[in-house]
């Protein structure tokens, strides 16, 4: 077994501190099921740990808080976004106010956006 890198250390260990907007849509998204898109939070994809990521639907959607609307936050974004979209990722970015405002529609919307694009895959031909 190979030992873990930088990136997937400091995932592990941001699962440990979720923000409150963070905690409020995992538990509400965390359940696993027929017909539940399984989303894993802070998931390493190097060199980025995403929020929150459905890997069947190639779903990345982030809780932004204020910071990302400073300095050079929005430029690191944007490259992470690219780095993200190049590898067939799509990014989705919801203010954490909205996480706060109203969870249960937040978690609604993540759960149902990954069934739209699951729905909308290419399917293998039965055999």
């Amino acid at each position: 077994m190979r030992s873990p890198t930088p990136t997937h250390a400091f995932a592990r260990k941001l699962r440990r501190g979720l923000s409150l907007p963070e905690t409020l849509i995992w538990t509400r998204i965390r359940g696993r099921g027929p017909g539940r898109p399984a989303y894993r939070r802070q998931h390493p994809i190097h060199p980025y740990i995403l929020d929150f990521y459905c890997a069947a639907a190639r779903l990345c959607v982030e809780i932004d808080g204020q910071g990302h609307g400073f300095g050079d936050r929005p430029a690191r974004d944007e490259r992470r976004d690219a780095f993200l979209r190049s590898r067939g990722i799509e990014v989705v970015r919801i203010p954490a106010a909205s996480a706060l405002d109203d969870p249960e529609a937040v978690a609604g919307w993540m759960l149902e956006m990954a069934r739209e694009r699951l729905g909308s895959r290419p399917r293998a031909p039965s055999v």
